[in-house]
């Protein structure tokens, strides 16, 4: 791992604890934590410095502290605080542009790590079963935060062309969940009643929270004998689950809504205050995707703790019983199974 490491976004939980992880390491010398927004989590030991990474004084923060590693984790769909998705697309975009021209002058930097998503591959009908990571997508994403991850690793192999011997990593998460999720999927399962589209089931997966911290401290690290860590990777639990078993367990009832409708209650949702519930969001609610993890295997040299299923179950303990807590639902069949036997005896 690098000697001095910059990570970014540490205004929000995962970079916050990004931060005190590796600030356990002992190779490490020193850590630099760079948000616009002073944050609320205790960073350890970390210098903390106020810069916005849409603006050019990105570049020296580099120079100053002579960084050697920097971990890019303000790419998000959700705002933190005033903005909205304004200022989330322009963090995610110009904020990368910024950063990223900032690395390229910079003599020092030797390793760059992305956190980026799956949801590069879209959603629509004609996707394959599996996408790997060399797998085009059917249909480009055309708005939201998916469209911001598109131009990010967009300008990331811009960077990776012009910058040979920086090693860069591109981690590609499925939908993070865990007892601090936040994303705009987090915030759809949340609502206490999920309005789905009628006909559909999708295939979702998710990465637990603790998982992303793990594979990005392998990311930051030398490559271990047999594996390499740069390049672009999918990072997702195993298995999948079907929305109709998230709503279930979730204990959350569904609403099914005709597909010409969905567009009017994306809207809906959207004035409840689930602030990236774009397009996308309901592409991917309506064909799901799933990914294929064998380069996260095989080649990153990464084995998840939690399986989708356990990351969900610990996402769904953290929100509370829903509605219908699926106890209940479990006993009143019970139940009722138990009086048609009566009746028939």
């Amino acid at each position: 791992m690098g000697k001095v490491v910059l990570v970014t976004g540490v205004a929000r939980q995962l970079g916050s604890r990004l931060v005190r992880r590796i600030l356990r390491d002992s190779e490490v010398d020193r850590v630099i934590g760079v948000d616009a927004v002073t944050p609320e989590h205790s960073l350890g030991g970390a210098d903390f410095v106020r810069a916005d990474i849409r603006q050019p004084a990105i570049a020296r923060v580099l120079a100053e502290h002579s960084v050697d590693t920097v971990v890019h984790m303000d790419v998000t769909g959700t705002p933190l605080g005033a903005g909205g998705r304004t200022a989330v697309k322009e963090t995610n975009v110009i904020g990368t542009m910024q950063l990223l021209g900032a690395c390229q002058k910079s003599p020092t930097v030797e390793r760059l790590v992305v956190k980026s998503s799956t949801s590069v591959y879209g959603s629509a009908p004609r996707d394959p079963a599996v996408f790997t990571e060399t797998t085009p997508p059917k249909s480009l994403p055309s708005g939201g935060f998916a469209k911001d991850a598109v131009e990010v690793e967009g300008y990331v192999r811009g960077f990776a062309r012009r910058r040979p011997d920086v090693a860069v990593c591109v981690l590609r998460f499925a939908n993070i969940l865990g007892p601090a999720a936040d994303s705009p999927l987090a915030e759809y399962l949340s609502l206490p009643v999920l309005p789905t589209v009628f006909g559909y089931d999708p295939r979702l997966q998710f990465v637990h929270e603790d998982d992303v911290i793990d594979v990005l401290r392998i990311a930051l690290h030398e490559p271990r004998r047999g594996t390499l860590n740069s390049g672009t990777f999918n990072i997702a639990g195993d298995g999948v689950l079907l929305l109709s078993q998230c709503s279930r367990r979730l204990g959350r009832p569904t609403v099914p809504v005709l597909l010409p409708a969905v567009t009017w209650v994306g809207s809906a949702l959207r004035t409840l205050g689930v602030t990236d519930f774009s397009p996308e969001q309901i592409r991917l609610l309506t064909h799901g995707r799933v990914v294929s993890t064998d380069q996260m295997r095989e080649t990153l040299g990464f084995v998840p703790t939690y399986t989708t299923a356990e990351a969900f179950t610990d996402f769904a303990r953290s929100r509370g019983a829903g509605l219908l807590p699926p106890e209940a639902v479990a006993d009143a069949v019970d139940q009722f199974a138990t009086l048609v036997s009566k009746e028939r005896i």
